[in-house]
């Protein structure tokens, strides 16, 4: 049976999902859609969601002409990095969710990254 895109994206984000469960670490999932970029940083169990941003935030929404773009990734990256050091988060996995390291999702964690999260 031939899988589709999608399919084969949460395959692969599957496996890296399973790795991140096994050291038992806060989690930066990212999503992503035509329109819009999403971060989130879970903890450890799985269920409960730390801190959240997007490019619907009003306050991103100021400095973005587009939310689907490497910029909005970028401020988005740099927002969730300031409010995880805030709720007390320092380190984090890096959960792609199954997308390639390019373009808005290396945007985003590199700009997390400069933030001060690390991972």
């Amino acid at each position: 049976m031939k899988l589709d895109k999608k399919q084969n994206r949460l395959r692969r984000a599957r496996k890296v999902r399973a790795k991140i469960s096994e050291l038992e670490v806060n989690r930066l999932s990212v999503h992503r859609t035509p329109r819009h970029i999403y971060a989130q940083v879970i903890a450890p169990d799985g269920g409960t969601v730390i801190v959240a941003a997007s490019t619907l935030e009003a306050e991103v929404r100021k400095g973005v002409k587009h939310g689907g773009n490497v910029e909005a990734a970028a401020i988005v990256g740099a927002r969730i990095a300031e409010k995880a050091k805030a709720a007390g988060v320092n380190s984090v996995a890096f959960d792609r969710s199954g997308y390639r390291y390019h373009g808005r999702i290396k945007a985003l964690a590199d700009a997390a990254r400069e933030a001060g999260l690390k991972f």
